[in-house]
């Protein structure tokens, strides 16, 4: 596999545009990515007696030893409390796309959203021109949305529809959002184990939010 030189990348040879680089390895973003690493790991425990699930290939178990991986960028905080409950938390997720945002120095908001937030197309505003990158700012909303901050993932669905084609509109309301964020980053969800009740999983998939006209 080949890919072009990155920006800022200089050959000895000329003109950079005429040159390719050969991959060697494995790189960060391909589609087989995942899949390789995946291997690698089931590889190494399968070495060491684990044994990889029929069912789900992220699964791996040795006797009364289960293993769930899945990976992303930046992990979760847990941390478990005296009574019992366990805290999760995402500050080193949260920090990053206030970097990447630039709101260091910005005041905060209260709330993820202003008042009957909605987020169409747009198609006669400006162009999105900030100095963020829109789609990976979406991609780290969501994995916090997901994970500890279930509250923000109605603007965060509303901006990610619009990713093909981000306006001004959309990308204020990203850093609403993100001052949002900056106030609350210590804070997470917090859980308490109940065996009694078993492991409960509940899905919204109703499309509910679908009401813009415009993208149907």
């Amino acid at each position: 596999m080949y890919m072009e030189l990155p920006p800022g990348i200089k050959t000895k040879h000329g003109n950079s545009k005429d040159y390719v680089l050969k991959l060697l390895a494995n790189l960060y973003g391909q589609k087989q990515a995942g899949h390789v690493w995946n291997q690698h790991m089931i590889d190494k425990l399968c070495d060491i007696v684990f044994q990889q699930s029929q069912i789900d290939e992220c699964i791996v178990y040795r006797n009364v030893i289960i293993l769930i991986v899945y990976v992303n960028d930046v992990g979760v905080n847990i941390k478990r409390h005296c009574d019992g409950t366990y805290k999760f938390t995402q500050r080193a997720l949260i920090n990053s796309i206030i970097d990447d945002v630039d709101i260091d120095n910005s005041y905060t908001k209260p709330v993820p959203a202003k008042v009957s937030l909605q987020l169409p197309a747009f198609c006669d505003s400006p162009k999105f021109d900030g100095n963020f990158n829109y789609h990976p700012a979406m991609v780290k909303l969501n994995y916090i949305g997901l994970t500890t901050r279930p509250n923000i993932l109605y603007v965060v669905h509303q901006a990610a529809k619009n990713s093909a084609d981000p306006r001004l509109d959309h990308g204020e309301a990203i850093v609403y959002l993100v001052k949002y964020l900056k106030a609350i980053h210590h804070i997470g969800l917090r859980f308490k184990p109940d065996v009694s009740k078993g492991f409960q999983c509940y899905c919204n998939a109703d499309f509910a939010g679908n009401w813009n006209k415009e993208q149907q």
